[in-house]
């Protein structure tokens, strides 16, 4: 699975508006929502941000990856927000601020899918190249092509 497989450029927030966790997870749930790609919108964001409350999903690097699985999709789906300016996602102390944030969401029963993304997206991550490319993108199609470029 590429990244690319479950991301479209519709749902790629550059910059982000929200400067809050919990209003950049609806930002790029709506993002979803307009895109077509959710059932019910209300229902992915409860289970997203619900799943935040447990434990941030923050990393060490400046990635957070808020995820949760509901109903209100019918298979795996992905947004990206690149914020202004780096954002506190609740990452454990020494750790910095969130200068990406993937959204994934799934169907209840798609458990092995989920998985994959989580791993996938933490890999494309630890590449200095991508993070590079991430960290000069000003637009959804620089960080879309960043994607389609270090995802292979």
């Amino acid at each position: 699975m590429k990244a690319t497989d479950i991301l479209t450029k519709g749902c790629v927030c550059v910059p982000l508006v929200a400067t809050d966790k919990d209003a950049v997870i609806a930002e790029l749930v709506d993002a979803l929502d307009r895109d077509g790609r959710l059932t019910n919108r209300d229902q992915v964001l409860a289970a997203v941000l619900g799943r935040e409350k447990i434990r941030s999903t923050a990393t060490e690097l400046g990635l957070a990856v808020p995820h949760g699985k509901s109903p209100g999709v019918k298979h795996l789906v992905m947004a990206v927000g690149k914020p202004k300016t780096p954002i506190d996602f609740g990452a454990p102390e020494g750790y910095p601020p969130s200068e990406l944030v993937i959204l994934l969401a799934s169907a209840i029963d798609e458990t092995g899918p989920h998985i994959q993304a989580l791993a996938k997206v933490s890999r494309v991550w630890l590449n200095q190249g991508f993070r590079a490319a991430i960290k000069s993108a000003e637009t959804a199609d620089a960080i879309y092509a960043a994607f389609e470029e270090f995802d292979g």
